[in-house]
């Protein structure tokens, strides 16, 4: 039926082409935001206990979390130390 509808379909009309368009774009966002809801908090917690010990800006530090092979999560934690005092 869908081949029929490709030769007997009339002009596609603007919005049609815009809801196709939506569509792409939604899930191409529902795939890429695939993060856990918890990161951002995570994050927040780690900077907290990173500071009780040398002061870094939240720009400093960046928390990933990426999925392997669909079965293996790997949590990947990067800091940026600011250099010290007596190397200046």
């Amino acid at each position: 039926m869908a081949l029929l509808d490709f030769f007997l379909s009339s002009k596609k009309t603007t919005a049609n082409i815009a809801k196709e368009r939506l569509q792409i774009i939604v899930a191409e966002r529902r795939k890429n935001n695939n993060t856990p809801h918890y990161l951002p908090q995570l994050k927040c917690d780690l900077l907290e206990v990173v500071n009780k010990y040398i002061h870094i800006d939240p720009e400093m530090l960046s928390v990933q979390l990426e999925k392997k092979d669909g079965e293996i999560s790997i949590l990947e934690l990067n800091i940026i130390f600011p250099e010290s005092k007596s190397n200046k």
